[in-house]
């Protein structure tokens, strides 16, 4: 039973992330009652740094959004990629002339703040928001979606939209497949900025330091006044297959031979906690009868173009566009589904592309490191398809690589990443 004056639903979130709460910020937007079921005690987020490009800017400006997430994150002057073994700079994107090409802006931001943002915004709008909530089953009905709790509870609406992350509970159920373990692990780390100034750090840009089978991430956030790091390697005990893998000793080992800056940053990333990265293989379905994927749960990438979260706020917009222009909600399902699945392929698959290219060794390596460097750093053309159109217009296979001859590395789409 419903609660007397709490109004059934017309649509239903299941996961109370990032993504699933800007998908019910943008439904509660267009006027729909959107409840939000979260299985953990409260709402939050954990991690550190995010960054969000063009694409994503633009949705928090239509949103009204924009100025506050500014205020909270900090629009970095420009994207440097450095080898990591000399740290010398390869190339790098200026990121106001960035701003100028696409109309908005390349911000960083905490996780944390970010997730805030839309957590208001959802309170302001009125969505029903629900914590505890373990959903264990998904199922269709008559015109209606169905979440089951494990202790029994049933929630019903005339849309279920699962937005339960890489483990989802509902694409195990709906899809059956696994995880793919990439065999890489993240360690993060965010520091008053006052601990990294003796450092030979960069308080205004964001910094990517590629190298054999490691990077190293460097940016300020909350207007400077902390700054983030993420160290990612590849775990020899992952590609033997052992279960303890990633652990602080993997960590030194990895960066062991990199240059000086990164060394001097690897005391401050936290060791008692680390991130095992995985993706998924692309899908094409994400819709069955009422229940909908969207965010990790549809598309979970690594996180090499920096478009994991930026995807999952994508398909919350396109999803209540679609649904405010149509008729009916499977009309507005299909539209959803007609748009969303092959974008979000090419970001998957160019999203490992682009690790494989990071982590080159040997004469691979150096010819790469040749051909950033001879880049044109007002060169946009790999970046166009991901930041130019809207998350509305289908877009086409992006040209992920020229033509290099010799099968040397090709130039990136994008360098930001992490």
């Amino acid at each position: 039973m419903t609660p007397a004056g709490v109004h059934q639903p017309d649509v239903i979130v299941v996961g109370g992330g990032i993504g699933g709460l800007s998908a019910a910020c943008a439904l509660a937007r267009k006027g729909l009652r959107v409840r939000v079921l979260e299985r953990a005690g409260a709402f939050g987020e954990v991690g550190a740094g995010i960054q969000i490009a063009p694409n994503c800017t633009r949705i928090l400006a239509s949103y009204g959004l924009l100025d506050e997430a500014a205020k909270l994150g900090v629009l970095p002057r420009a994207i440097v990629m450095r080898d990591a073994l000399d740290g010398s700079e390869l190339t790098r994107l200026d990121l106001a002339d960035l701003e100028r090409r696409y109309g908005f802006p390349y911000m960083v931001i905490h996780r944390s703040d970010l997730h805030g943002l839309f957590l208001r915004a959802c309170q302001d709008a009125g969505v029903d928001l629900r914590t505890s909530q373990q959903v264990a089953e998904y199922e269709n009905c008559a015109d209606a979606g169905r979440a089951w709790l494990g202790d029994g509870t049933v929630y019903q609406a005339p849309l279920v939209v699962a937005a339960d992350g890489l483990h989802s509970v509902a694409r195990r159920q709906l899809v059956g497949d696994q995880p793919v373990n990439s065999a890489y692990v993240a360690y993060r780390g965010a520091v008053p900025i006052d601990r990294v100034r003796e450092n030979d750090v960069s308080a205004t840009d964001v910094v990517v330091y590629i190298g054999p089978r490691c990077h190293f991430v460097q940016y300020p956030l909350r207007g400077g006044e902390i700054f983030n790091q993420v160290a990612v390697f590849e775990s020899p005990r992952a590609r033997a297959g052992e279960e303890d893998w990633g652990t602080p000793d993997e960590l030194d080992a990895a960066f062991a031979h990199t240059c000086a800056n990164i060394r001097k940053g690897l005391p401050l990333m936290w060791r008692d906690r680390w991130w095992r990265m995985f993706d998924r293989d692309p899908i094409m379905t994400w819709v069955y009868g009422r229940i909908a994927l969207l965010g990790d749960a549809a598309h979970p990438p690594l996180q090499y173009i920096a478009q994991g979260a930026i995807m999952a706020i994508e398909d919350g917009y396109v999803l209540a566009e679609h649904l405010a222009a149509s008729d009916s909600i499977d009309k507005a399902l299909a539209a959803y589904e007609a748009v969303r699945p092959e974008h979000c392929r090419h970001v998957l698959t160019a999203s490992r592309k682009w690790g494989e290219l990071w982590h080159l060794d040997g004469a691979k390596r150096d010819r790469r490191n040749e051909i950033l460097r001879a880049r044109d750093i007002h060169d946009y053309s790999f970046t166009d398809w991901l930041y130019r159109t809207t998350a509305l217009t289908p877009d086409a296979e992006p040209a992920l690589f020229r033509e290099i001859p010799l099968g040397s590395p090709a130039l990136p789409i994008n360098i930001a990443g992490a």
